[in-house]
């Protein structure tokens, strides 16, 4: 029996990532650590994370794909509104967007031991999602890092998607670009749902396709957009993005 290429590919893909993935990330999370205490700049563990999420895609045939001109002319700060249907949908990121950025973060993941203090050190917003307040708190924060210069990345389903499908939008997240003032660019990601959807504990072979939207301007003609109204065109925008 001769077995095709394709198909050997997803053999080794499957074999190769439940343990290249975490151990690859043990050593390149010290890494990030130590180089954002020598250096004092989190921007370090930006790039550590790109090299990790080359590294992991590669090994398991997993192509990124930019389709948008877009990506160029983007002038951070910005919020980075995604789809998000995998978890394969970060390392997608790192490879895809042309500027440095910072996650909001559920605050459970920072309690998970390294993970948790190397999302600290390079500079990761926890969210609390069960408390109202302390969720307000971390907006303001995150607002305040964007007003420094930091661009943010935010799901605004509020959860991965299990069937792929864009899922309505939580406004909370929009409520940065209206305090910071700073644009929302829409991301689409499509393709990650079949490399691993959600649940599925392998990856697959496969090719992301990254499409960065036009930026949404949180004034127009004087008058500062609502939250509700952003999050709107972002929705609309990605939908058009992922259908197209």
């Amino acid at each position: 029996m001769i077995i095709k290429r394709p198909e050997m590919r997803r053999i080794l893909t499957a074999f190769i990532f439940p343990w290249f993935f975490p151990l690859s990330y043990v050593i390149c999370a010290p890494i990030a650590i130590i180089g954002v205490m020598i250096s004092g700049n989190q921007d370090f563990a930006y790039k550590m994370g790109r090299i990790w999420s080359k590294m992991v895609l590669t090994v398991c045939g997993i192509k990124v794909e930019t389709r948008s001109k877009a990506r160029e002319n983007i002038q951070p700060p910005v919020v980075f509104a995604c789809n998000h249907a995998s978890q394969m949908d970060i390392l997608a990121l790192y490879i895809a967007l042309p500027v440095p950025f910072r996650f909001l973060v559920k605050k459970e993941l920072f309690k998970v031991p390294l993970l948790g203090y190397a999302m600290k050190k390079a500079g990761y917003i926890p969210i609390d999602r069960k408390n109202s307040r302390a969720a307000v708190k971390s907006m303001k924060e995150a607002a305040q890092r964007l007003k420094r210069g930091a661009s943010i990345v935010i799901f605004p389903e509020g959860t991965r998607s299990v069937d792929g499908r864009l899922q309505p939008f939580k406004e909370g997240g929009f409520m940065l670009a209206v305090r910071s003032g700073c644009p929302v660019v829409p991301v689409a990601i499509k393709g990650s749902h079949d490399v691993m959807p959600k649940g599925a504990l392998l990856a697959r072979p496969g090719r992301i396709v990254v499409n960065v939207g036009a930026p949404i301007l949180v004034e127009e003609d004087g008058k500062k957009l609502s939250r509700s109204e952003i999050s709107n065109r972002a929705h609309l925008q990605l939908l058009r993005m992922l259908q197209d």
